[in-house]
């Protein structure tokens, strides 16, 4: 919820023109920028796809997206707390130390594989792929006016439109995966056997198996943990960890906003980066002696049961703010023939047929009702 509403943020309030200054280029300062915003951001991995993407369209580079992206998930505190208490302080320090060179090993592969222009035909795609959710913003509102965060509740349901078969469908996988023996996932690795073969297997089949898990976020941390416990190597668990950004959902949303070419070079420097940050910090690691030895029990970790603390406590808040947000939404609210999405008739488009006017949320759907009238009228 956060997350969605910090994109929406952005899309109703930034400056498209202060954004492209800010992160158009693809620098080390850009990259600095957007990493530490990314940090500040702490996302699960589907709403910082979305805070990127919104970043992307307003003229932020490919490459200041992704390295907000990939610190919005790896960089977080939450991520370190959970991982200190499974797994011990040396994966919380491992994550924050491969976090980083996660994202300048991704900085640079986008440099050097993904040209200006291409990445301006991905901003093109994704700008006309969410044209039915870019609403007319009360831009010279102020910020705490009703019809400011009226823009910006138009766009966090605009997201969730977007999003939302994605993520009920990999959270409902990710539930069914829940109910595997947690021997199933340490049977694809090589475990007991020690030396350079087990390493290699088991850090270019750690991000394989998080893919199919559809387990983002935090959320695979308690897996990584079972991981741990059953054998795999220091490596192999930070492989997996990292890997909550190339989850098949993520992917698809990748291939709709960004092109299948252009994904299939993402996914492939996510993976790339992924294996590489990995194997540096294991070295690293293993050279300085941080790679701990004792193993938690499976059980340990699996028979650990809900409980109320602070992250009860702010699901309860967020499902108040999002309750809200909605609820704006239907403030003068009028119903787009084309795509279905509620729209502000005050600040929306229009147009008129037979006598009756019709509102539509961006420029998109007003251009296909006008083409054919009759079959969205009637609809």
């Amino acid at each position: 919820m956060l997350g969605f509403l910090l994109s929406a943020m952005v899309q109703a309030w930034a400056p498209r023109g202060r954004l492209e200054h800010a992160l158009g280029g693809r620098g080390p300062r850009e990259l600095a920028l957007a990493s530490g915003l990314g940090a500040a951001s702490s996302s699960c991995s589907y709403a910082a796809v979305a805070i990127a993407k919104s970043l992307f369209q307003k003229g932020a580079s490919l490459a200041s997206a992704m390295a907000f992206q990939f610190a919005s998930t790896n960089l977080v505190f939450e991520i370190g707390i959970v991982l200190w208490v499974f797994l011990g302080w040396q994966f919380t320090l491992a994550e924050f130390v491969g976090g980083l060179l996660l994202i300048v090993l991704m900085w640079i592969g986008i440099r050097a594989l993904v040209s200006r222009r291409e990445e301006e035909r991905a901003r093109e795609r994704a700008r006309a792929v969410d044209t039915g959710h870019q609403h007319e913003s009360a831009s010279g509102s102020r910020v705490l006016s009703l019809d400011s965060w009226s823009d910006v509740a138009q766009n966090f349901r605009g997201d969730w439109g977007m999003l939302w078969k994605e993520i009920i469908g990999g959270f409902l996988i990710a539930g069914f995966i829940a109910l595997l023996p947690k021997a199933f996932f340490n049977d694809l690795f090589l475990t007991g056997t020690g030396g350079a073969p087990q390493l290699i297997e088991n850090v270019l089949v750690g991000p394989l198996v998080a893919v199919l898990s559809f387990v983002c976020s935090v959320g695979n941390v308690p897996l990584a943990a079972v991981l741990w416990g059953g054998g795999i190597s220091f490596a192999g668990v930070i492989a997996f960890v990292y890997a909550d950004l190339i989850i098949v959902p993520l992917v698809l949303v990748y291939g709709r906003y960004y092109g299948w070419r252009l994904t299939a070079v993402i996914v492939g420097l996510m993976f790339g980066a992924m294996v590489a940050a990995a194997l540096a910090v294991d070295g690293i690691f293993s050279a300085a002696g941080l790679v701990p030895e004792k193993r938690p029990s499976i059980e340990s970790i699996t028979e650990r049961g809900i409980s109320w603390n602070y992250t009860t406590v702010l699901n309860i808040v967020f499902t108040f703010v999002a309750a809200a947000l909605f609820g704006l939404t239907l403030r003068g609210a009028a119903r787009d023939p084309v795509c279905g999405m509620s729209v502000d008739h005050g600040k929306a488009l229009s147009a008129e047929h037979h006598g009756r006017r019709y509102f539509f949320c961006g420029t998109g759907c007003r251009s296909k009702f006008e083409a054919e009238p009759d079959r969205y009228a009637h609809a």
